[in-house]
């Protein structure tokens, strides 16, 4: 096909900054968007006509979306609780499917999620952008060069202060609110587990057994809600079951541990805190960190001058060998495209393998298993810590599944 013609389901905050992405691509084209308020609808579409000159059909019901014959494919950026039953129909309808990221709400509807991929073999691909971020992709071939020899432990948080964000739901039409005020859980587990699960071969030769998970209690957004910053007077004092920071420690087949954090209702600056660690070194994208055994002196303190000088930045020393081309020659214009870059890139792979017709690197069985996270956390919360063990999505398939990372490393 010369352009994937794809249609957008959910124009919020997130659908309306991928449109833009999306609307500088060569390889795809907006044909459809979808969304249930009319303002929404109305000014994608004018966004839209602004750029091709011929404004997309809209709908208020998706449904009627996937039902027409001129659609390739569908993004789906509606609110986490729909990402799943919105991905099934459009698989059911033929469509060639991106899911935005989330976590599912019971571990069952990953099962459905997996079966009707299974039956109808409608290509989908969950589109985590952190899996194509600088850092993620630099350590990932570090670790295929064997550079850090064997991984034995990763880490990675969610680290964002969205008090503002979570109690404006209701002002903004967001979905977070009803989420931290029902649920307890890691409730956004794939920007960290994503990158960490491809670099772990989850479900391609690894897989994880099971989870631990422990909240603390709620206090940020109560308090926040009391101050002049809270968007939304009619929530204060308003009590909340989220608590201000998960911790999750999950077990894997091949032996690795991995932790993950999530940390969205206290004051703290941004990040997501990846870590790889290996026999022969570690990345520490929160400190652009890469340490090598065989490179440098790891017994150096971290106080003297001569430490921070030549290895507290030392990620561009390994980027000239390492870093993947893509973002060697990524230009400055296309940073701006969502996220500092890693939307576009992903948005121009994704089309690219569409019109290649090749298999997409994060898949249904990728999607279903880094989404039961937030469900299987919730279980393990509710019975104070308690082990859950997480489900094969594969049916055993992982033992002889071929690696796959989302780009290829020399």
């Amino acid at each position: 096909m010369e352009k994937v013609r794809i249609g957008i389901i959910g124009l919020g905050q997130r659908g309306s900054g991928l449109t833009n992405t999306i609307l500088s691509l060569e390889d795809a084209r907006i044909v459809a968007v979808s969304d249930v308020y009319a303002d929404r609808r109305e000014t994608e579409c004018e966004k839209v006509k602004a750029k091709y000159g011929e404004a997309p059909k809209a709908y208020a019901d998706y449904h009627e979306m996937l039902a027409d014959k001129d659609l390739d494919a569908v993004l789906i950026t509606a609110g986490w609780e729909e990402h799943i039953r919105i991905a099934i129909d459009s698989m059911r309808a033929g469509k060639i499917t991106a899911m935005e990221v989330g976590g599912a709400y019971d571990v069952e509807e990953c099962w459905e999620l997996v079966r009707t991929y299974e039956q109808t073999k409608t290509p989908i691909m969950m589109m985590e952008n952190c899996c194509y971020d600088r850092f993620e992709l630099l350590s990932t071939a570090l670790v295929r060069a064997g550079k850090l020899g064997e991984i034995v432990h990763c880490h990675g948080a969610y680290s964002h202060d969205l008090r503002d964000e979570i109690l404006g739901g209701n002002v903004n039409r967001h979905y977070r609110l009803n989420n931290y005020m029902h649920r307890n859980c890691e409730n956004y587990p794939t920007h960290e587990l994503g990158p960490i699960a491809k670099i772990l071969n989850i479900n391609r030769g690894n897989r994880m057994l099971s989870l631990v998970s422990v909240a603390s209690k709620a206090a940020g957004l109560k308090a926040f809600s009391y101050s002049d910053k809270n968007p939304d007077k009619s929530l204060a004092g308003k009590d909340f079951a989220q608590g201000d920071i998960v911790n999750t420690l999950i077990r894997c087949a091949g032996g690795e541990t991995i932790s993950l954090k999530l940390d969205t209702t206290l004051p703290k600056y941004y990040s997501r805190e990846f870590t790889v660690r290996g026999t022969k070194g570690l990345c520490n994208q929160e400190l652009n960190m890469v340490l090598l055994e065989d490179e440098q002196n790891m017994h150096e303190c971290f106080e003297t001058e001569d430490f921070v000088e030549k290895h507290l930045n030392n990620a561009k020393t390994f980027e000239a060998k390492y870093l993947h081309p893509i973002w060697r020659n990524i230009t400055p214009e296309e940073k701006e495209l969502g996220h500092g870059g890693m939307d576009y890139l992903m948005f121009r792979e994704f089309f690219k393998m569409i019109k290649n017709g090749d298999e997409f690197p994060v898949d249904v069985y990728d999607a279903a298993a880094w989404m039961s996270i937030s469900a299987l956390s919730e279980q393990s919360i509710a019975r104070a810590g308690a082990p859950v063990d997480i489900p094969d999505f594969t049916n055993g398939q992982w033992v002889k599944r071929p690696p796959k990372d989302v780009l290829k490393f020399e």
